[in-house]
């Protein structure tokens, strides 16, 4: 009997980055010698790309007279693009494309991560590979960790290539898109504005870097600055009453003639008129207080939805000073060190199949070590608790489950595997873990629970209200260390109350109080804000409503800002974390707002991204997308290039100039003041 040629062919397994495609190959047992670029035993391939392999060519590619920049010719709008190998890396594609093309090689397994980016990566190595490739059996492996039992199931259920051509689709249109718009703007806004810009700086010449997302994070940074640059504060002067020992606030009823006087309705815009106010109070007949209502309830607070990589950001910078960057490349080292799951996700609930196994994770976190006498609880501790339970068995039906809610990845969480890598973390990327691992465990505990008394008291025809909340079960918090219980005795007073009750009154007093300036960004806020298209929304349950797709995406958010930051438009506090423009920023601004002004909306460049978003689900066609993208690139490119506002521009670089001082070198300005954080 001949050979059967199939009994020969090998599978070849692509990933991002040799560290991964050595998990790959242990995990598939390829115990081969690592070669040049790649390892190989049996019947398995495994190697690598850097990164990425390939990039878009210059325009001089295209013809040299785009070497020279120049304002006849643009707009630059290419009916094919180039693509070129990075030079660097050119020795790891040659290695590459020849495994792609190697006559033994039936099958291709895409192990790139899972996601637009990785997508982008692997497409563009095969597109500049033999055309042969393309004739393959080639699969998407898709997974979510690496572990184990992740990495088997991802190649057991990878899906032919094809089912992602929409998401490579979108992922070449947002490489085109910021190609274009960065090559376009940036050089008609430099040719125009760039000699006027450095002129006023003095010291180096300055290009005008524009772009999709990075413009319109640097408008939203400098329109809050000058928010609090022209914020005015407005003192007021609350009233405040002593009843039998409870304190109690006035507010006006909605009828009241006060209104006119008042900030809000509580607060007195004059302190003579707080004055009038009380004396007129003290005239009351009789002067007592009237409990008129006696309100109590339970208050429960259930556990927070688990993380995305914004929520992990913006948790971070706050708890820990990190930047997103830096919180972006520990959770990238977590994920790959097979301790938690895939980062760059959008979702914060589990996927239905992963909540049949969660029992998994949580095994895992039982086994690390418990606390002991006298000590706090420890991951270990919680774990076991939650195992004892039943909430686990049912989590999949709970608001922590939801497979609308995902598109290409569930929550971060702890894997429960890769235990033996903690050892080598280093204590920031450990207290990360540890963030995630708490706020997954978290949801397998019941609400936190309070007591609120909210009472009203009367003085004559005007009302005094005290309200109080107590925490009387941790459920949840116990996971995070424990809630505070403050407040019991205040509680217990106004516990006691009953309506019709007589109160003396003890004081009356004026408390002054001022409105407070608008808050700047920190790096984790403005992750937020980026992620909600441009609204920074506070409250958790609200930015849970907010559906559609942000600014940028969880990918690309803190590469934009630490661009912004590396390019001296932003300047980041390491020590506060909080965003202020740079001069140079400021002016680019104005630049931009006199020129090409949709730039800056936030809910314009959203817009964008959610068509990219439409192109990967297959709604809108890379063809109808080009069409829009390039004729808003040729409308806005001309129009910049008819005007003649250069002149008028100084106007607004002296207003913005003002709050910077200038060294004696001439190299740039420093703002004034800078250890203000405002």
């Amino acid at each position: 009997m001949g050979k059967n040629p199939l009994a020969e062919t090998k599978s070849l397994f692509i990933a991002e980055k040799p560290s991964v495609a050595l998990e790959f190959a242990r995990a598939l047992g390829v115990g081969g010698p690592r070669r040049d670029g790649y390892v190989e035993s049996g019947s398995h391939i495994v190697t690598w790309c850097v990164g990425h392999l390939v990039t878009m060519s210059y325009p001089e590619k295209y013809d040299i007279k785009y070497k020279k920049w120049s304002l006849d010719t643009l707009p630059f709008l290419p009916d094919q693009f180039k693509y070129e190998i990075i030079p660097a890396v050119a020795k790891q594609f040659q290695t590459v494309s020849r495994l792609l093309a190697r006559e033994d090689v039936g099958t291709i397994y895409v192990c790139t991560d899972s996601g637009r980016e990785g997508e982008y990566i692997y497409r563009l190595t095969e597109m500049m590979s033999d055309p042969c490739v393309a004739k393959k059996d080639r699969r998407r492996v898709w997974i979510d960790s690496f572990t184990d039992e992740e990495i088997a199931r991802g190649i057991r259920e990878a899906k032919p290539l094809s089912a992602y051509d929409s998401l490579s689709d979108s992922a070449y249109l947002r490489a085109k898109e910021d190609y274009l718009m960065g090559i376009n703007f940036s050089r008609v806004l430099t040719l125009k504005y760039g000699n006027a810009i450095t002129n006023y700086l003095g010291g180096k010449w300055q290009a005008v870097a524009v772009g999709r997302v990075m413009t319109c994070v640097l408008g939203m940074v400098v329109r809050r600055e000058r928010e609090i640059r022209e914020f005015v504060k407005t003192p007021f002067y609350r009233i405040i009453g002593v009843f039998g020992g409870i304190e109690a606030e006035w507010k006006a009823d909605p009828q009241s003639p006060l209104l006119p006087k008042l900030y809000k309705d509580n607060g007195f815009k004059k302190r003579e008129d707080a004055e009038d106010f009380i004396r007129m109070l003290k005239q009351t007949d009789p002067y007592e207080g009237h409990v008129l209502s006696v309100s109590r309830k339970k208050e429960k607070k259930n556990p927070p939805m688990l993380y995305n990589l914004a929520e992990l950001q913006n948790d971070c910078s706050k708890m820990f000073r990190i930047s997103p960057d830096q919180t972006l490349q520990i959770a990238q080292e977590l994920y790959e060190k097979k301790l938690t799951t895939y980062p760059r996700t959008d979702a914060r609930v589990l996927s239905s199949a992963v909540a049949k196994e969660i029992s998994r994770n949580l095994n895992g976190l039982a086994k690390l070590g418990t606390a002991g006498p006298g000590e706090e609880p420890k991951l270990a501790d919680f774990a076991q608790e939650v195992l004892a339970g039943s909430a686990w068995q049912t989590i999949g039906k709970s608001r922590y489950t939801n497979d609308k809610a995902i598109t290409d990845h569930y929550a971060i969480i702890p894997t429960g595997s890769g235990l033996q890598n903690l050892r080598s973390l280093s204590p920031t990327a450990a207290k990360v873990y540890d963030t995630i691992a708490r706020r997954f465990l978290a949801i397998f505990y019941p609400p936190a629970e309070y007591d609120k008394t909210a009472v009203t008291i009367g003085l004559g025809k005007e009302n005094f209200y005290a309200n109080s909340k107590v925490l009387v079960k941790e459920g949840w918090l116990r996971v995070n260390g424990g809630g505070k219980k403050e407040g019991e005795e205040t509680v217990n007073r106004l516990k006691k109350l009953k309506k019709g009750e007589i109160l003396p009154v003890d004081s009356l007093s004026i408390r002054e109080g001022e409105t407070s300036p608008p808050k700047r960004y920190t790096s984790g806020s403005m992750i937020l804000a980026m992620e909600n298209a441009g609204q920074l929304i506070e409250d958790e349950s609200l930015r849970e409503m907010i559906k559609g797709s942000g600014i940028g995406t969880s990918a690309t958010r803190a590469e934009i800002l630490k661009k912004l930051i590396n390019i001296r438009y932003l300047k980041l506090n390491k020590k506060t974390q909080i965003i202020t423009p740079e001069l140079l920023g400021e002016m680019v601004y104005d630049t931009v707002n006199a020129s090409i002004r949709s730039l800056l909306n936030p809910e314009l460049t959203a817009s964008w991204e959610k068509g990219l978003t439409g192109v990967a689900e297959g709604n809108i066609t890379t063809d109808e997308y080009m069409e829009k993208l390039t004729g808003f690139i040729a409308r806005r490119t001309e129009g910049v290039k008819g005007l003649n506002n250069q002149i008028a521009l100084r106007a607004a670089y002296d207003a913005a100039a003002k709050f910077y001082t200038k060294p004696a070198s001439g190299a740039g300005r420093r703002r004034k003041n800078p250890g203000s954080t405002g």
